[in-house]
């Protein structure tokens, strides 16, 4: 922007939206857009413009309100009444978040809505597992919901993912130990032997001391659901490094976090 740059250089926060006319210019043989006007989206009327958050950001393949829907249907399926009302209760305090929440800042599904996809992923391997395993497949399902809970605390959103002050302190494990208990205790007739195995699926689900769990798996439900855990979050890390990897041949470049380069599927 070459005019009136004094007026709008210190009108925005990175992350924000904006409504911009310009140009396309070459120079240098370099692609730039040459700014005309620029200001501070405002929702309600740019609307109407046909601007949507969603579409602007890195957000989940599936729409918010069905993954919602599918998640309140798996609560549904909770037999032992007192945790699905512990469930029930969660979602009531902390649903607005967790329908836009991303998963992590970086690592998987670090984008919008990426932890209720993380979630009912897990949902899906763990349940099938339970089932086949014979596990308490209410505490399984709790616990898929559960697990991450701490997250809502422990990353910022607003467009930009960043870690909070009690994220960087604490962590989402601890966190969503405490946000476990705040609600246990408004529900007085809740068992504590019940309340224990929860708390110990949140704190087991990395599923190792050397992976960021205080504690390491103990009971059938918890290796259950550290395994779906980490089998999605592995999963995702895969098919996006894949889907991103500009390289020829028949393998990806190297994946740091992975510790491997992949094979790229055949083109249909």
């Amino acid at each position: 922007m070459f005019d009136e740059v004094d007026l709008v250089k210190d009108e925005f926060e990175a992350g924000e939206f904006v409504k911009a006319q310009g140009r396309g210019n070459t120079y240098h043989d370099q692609v730039e857009l040459v700014l005309e006007k620029i200001r501070r989206i405002l929702p309600e009327r740019d609307e109407t413009d046909g601007f949507r958050e969603e579409d602007c950001i890195r957000t989940a393949p599936r729409p918010a309100d069905e993954m919602w829907a599918e998640l309140l249907a798996r609560v549904a399926e909770i037999g032992d009444p007192q945790i699905r009302r512990l469930i029930e209760c969660v979602l009531a305090r902390h649903g607005d978040r967790l329908r836009v929440w991303p998963a992590a800042q970086k690592v998987h599904h670090a984008y919008r809505s990426g932890l209720l996809e993380h979630i009912l992923k897990i949902l899906d391997v763990a349940t099938f597992l339970a089932d086949t395993y014979a596990a308490r497949r209410d505490l399984v399902i709790a616990g898929a919901i559960l697990h991450d809970i701490g997250k809502l605390q422990e990353l910022t959103y607003d467009v930009v993912i960043e870690y909070s002050i009690e994220g960087n302190l604490v962590g989402h494990i601890a966190i969503g130990l405490g946000m476990l208990r705040e609600v246990a205790r408004e529900l007085p007739d809740f068992p504590v032997d019940v309340l224990v195995e929860l708390e110990h699926l949140i704190l087991s689900h990395h599923g190792a001391k050397d992976r960021g769990s205080p504690v390491e798996p103990m009971t059938v439900e918890a290796f259950i659901l550290s395994a779906a855990d980490n089998l999605d979050a592995t999963i995702h890390q895969v098919r996006r490094h894949i889907a991103e990897d500009e390289t020829d041949g028949a393998f990806t470049a190297w994946h740091r976090r992975l510790e491997r380069v992949l094979l790229k599927p055949p083109q249909s």
